[in-house]
């Protein structure tokens, strides 16, 4: 809680410092000034009154809701019709405090249409005690008359208050808020880190574990040059996943990304042949979009290396310009980028690594793409060259 926060919550709060030294000032004043106070007579029927006054003016220390709003009409009729008596009998003139805070009071704690009415009929009782012919002091009807006032700072005061208790609330629900944005942050950057994760180590590591396996099988065909050959595949893809692994830390700190090199060196790093087309105008994508289709591709590559084993591989990259439609066209062409990865179907005696995969990896391709709003289709080809094979089309719009 700020410092803001913190003012706002004690100028709110019932029984405030300040509420009370008023009270208690009140109530002293009253003590010393009043008179005449005795034990018998009208000093008695003063002494009264001031404890009832006292003990009235009191319930403004009450927490505002905890009275019923006709329980909280009745004290101040009660407090109201005391101040004019007391007003009556007390020569001093100070027992007007209590009919002041009455009314103020009521402008703080009842409704304006019902507060204004109540002041105005306690400014006409107070002024009638003051001309009655038992009223033998000198306070003048005007002091009475004017009793009324202080409902305007009553009310100005309930005003304030429930302004300051509108923002306190605002921000109370702004720092909810923040907080409620800042956890679904945190949530969203476990969800990508654990896309990295999966998306960096699983290719590489899917990579070893095929060539492990076709080094397996070539020494037992006892084939030690290809299965040396593995071997050192095997090493290049470890290394090539290290490197993976320090550019995605590097990835974060930079504000751009090398999209087509990336592309061209995942090819590189695999054994089966790819290409890598490149249409249209190319254009420096944010950091984040080509993380994507850089993650994308990474899942792509290693589908077609475990389930089509030395299949030749083609990527494409396609940036789409926005263009006006022509008249008989209503719809103009988005700024896009296309991203497709086809693999042929397996060439014969390959082995597919079926089992190999957890079966996220389309799901963290599709959560990607869901956070930059772009969309993913995959699926098998069923015609063309290519029928057999497999093929990922990515789109994200600019």
């Amino acid at each position: 809680m700020n410092r803001t926060q913190a003012v706002t919550r004690w100028l709110t709060a019932d029984n405030n410092p300040v509420q009370v030294f008023g009270t208690v000032a009140a109530i002293t004043v009253g003590a010393i000034t009043v008179r005449p106070i005795g034990t018998s007579g009208t000093g008695l029927a003063v002494l009264c009154l001031l404890v009832l006054e006292s003990l009235l003016l009191c319930t403004r220390l009450i927490p505002e809701g905890r009275l019923p709003p006709r329980a909280q009409l009745a004290v101040l009729c009660a407090w109201s019709v005391g101040a004019a008596a007391l007003m009556s009998l007390d020569r001093s003139g100070a027992s007007a405090l209590f009919a002041y805070f009455v009314t103020g009071h009521a402008g703080y704690r009842i409704e304006a249409r019902l507060a204004v009415p109540f002041a105005a009929l306690t400014s006409a009782l107070c002024a009638s005690a003051l001309l009655m012919p038992w009223s033998g002091h000198g306070t003048s009807w005007i002091v009475g008359a004017f009793t009324g006032v202080s409902v305007l700072v009553g009310i100005s005061n309930r005003s304030h208050t429930a302004a300051l208790r509108s923002a306190r609330a605002a921000a109370e629900q702004a720092e909810l808020a923040s907080r409620a944005e800042a956890r679904a942050e945190a949530l969203a950057e476990r969800a990508r880190i654990a896309r990295d994760v999966h998306d960096v180590l699983a290719h590489s590591l899917a990579g070893v574990n095929m060539q492990l396996e076709v080094t397996d099988a070539l020494l037992e065909s006892g084939d030690v040059e290809r299965a040396r050959q593995a071997a050192q595949r095997a090493q290049s893809l470890v290394r090539s996943g290290l490197t993976e692994v320090q550019r995605t830390v590097g990835d974060l700190r930079e504000d751009a990304l090398p999209l087509v090199e990336t592309l061209r060196s995942l090819l590189a790093s695999g054994s089966d042949a790819g290409t890598l087309t490149v249409d249209g105008p190319p254009r420096e994508l944010p950091v984040r979009l080509a993380q994507v289709i850089v993650r994308c591709a990474q899942e792509a590559l290693t589908n077609a290396h475990k389930y089509a084993p030395g299949a030749p591989v083609r990527m494409r990259l396609e940036y789409v310009e926005q263009r006006k439609p022509p008249e008989q066209v209503p719809e103009q062409v988005p700024e896009e980028t296309v991203f497709e990865v086809v693999n042929s179907a397996p060439p014969e005696g390959s082995r597919p690594l079926a089992g190999a995969g957890s079966g996220m990896g389309l799901v963290g391709m599709r959560e990607r793409l869901d956070l930059v709003g772009g969309t993913v289709t995959a699926g098998p080809i069923v015609d063309g060259d290519d029928a057999g094979g497999w093929r990922v089309r990515v789109v994200i719009p600019a």
